[in-house]
């Protein structure tokens, strides 16, 4: 059983989703004019996403704050 009360919204959601939802969402041109990172902008993919993310938390923090921002459609 999974506590639903642990306050962080981002419970159970992995950086993979986050990037991939916010790449379909915006495109890889509007996400890099969001966030102003190289692996946006220059030859961007998941894969080098994710590396560049996990090493570096004001990246991070920057990409999970637009996360919770966005209005994904359901």
């Amino acid at each position: 059983m999974t506590n639903q009360n642990s306050g962080d919204p981002l419970h159970g959601i992995t950086l993979e989703t986050i990037v991939t939802k916010l790449q379909e969402h915006y495109g890889w041109e509007r996400l890099g004019g969001k966030i102003r990172i190289k692996c946006f902008t220059d030859d961007p993919s998941i894969k080098s996403s994710l590396k560049f993310l996990r090493k570096t938390p004001w990246a991070r923090a920057k990409v999970e704050d637009l996360y919770l921002i966005t209005r994904f459609r359901k």
